[in-house]
């Protein structure tokens, strides 16, 4: 009897062992989206140039997207990295100020100009690792802020570089 109860016990361990290597679960509790549903329509609605990338880095995956219109029309795409970093385009009529206080930090330190694809950004950072790079449209009254979350310069100035 104790034999029969140890081979049913290991016959179970086995199945649950195969069922948890074949399961469909996501490793990650993150949930993805298809941004590039919604840039058409929010290029339509938009009064200015709204930029997106058209594609995002291997590994990268777009976990949130959003378009407000008038009045103050607003334009958000959020990712994460292949490191699971946080990298969240903004863009709307806000003034630099207002953005870098609301999606850096109200204690964010301007730093040097970036020059990317031929356009000055500038650059903010923050304690908690943050880095930002910011450029205002003054012909469309638009405000262009891209923040990552401990993400290397040079891979956020290449994703900036990639916004169409």
């Amino acid at each position: 009897m104790v034999t029969a109860m140890g081979v049913l016990v290991a016959l179970l361990l086995v199945y649950f062992a195969a069922q948890a290597l074949k399961s469909d679960a996501p490793s990650s509790p993150v949930h993805t989206v298809d941004y590039r549903a919604d840039v058409a329509p929010a290029r339509r609605e938009a009064g200015f140039d709204l930029v997106a990338p058209p594609s995002l880095p291997g590994g990268w995956r777009a976990t949130a997207v959003s378009f407000a219109g008038d009045p103050g029309s607003h334009w958000h795409l959020g990712v994460l990295t292949d490191k699971d970093r946080y990298v969240g385009l903004e863009q709307g009529d806000e003034s630099v100020e207002d953005m870098v206080t609301t999606y850096v930090d109200e204690s964010a330190t301007r730093g040097g100009p970036q020059r990317v694809a031929g356009r000055t950004w500038t650059t903010y950072t923050d304690t908690g690792g943050d880095l930002a790079l910011v450029r205002r449209d003054e012909k469309t009254r638009t405000t262009t802020l891209v923040v990552g979350h401990v993400v290397p310069r040079r891979q956020l100035v290449s994703y900036v570089a990639s916004l169409r």
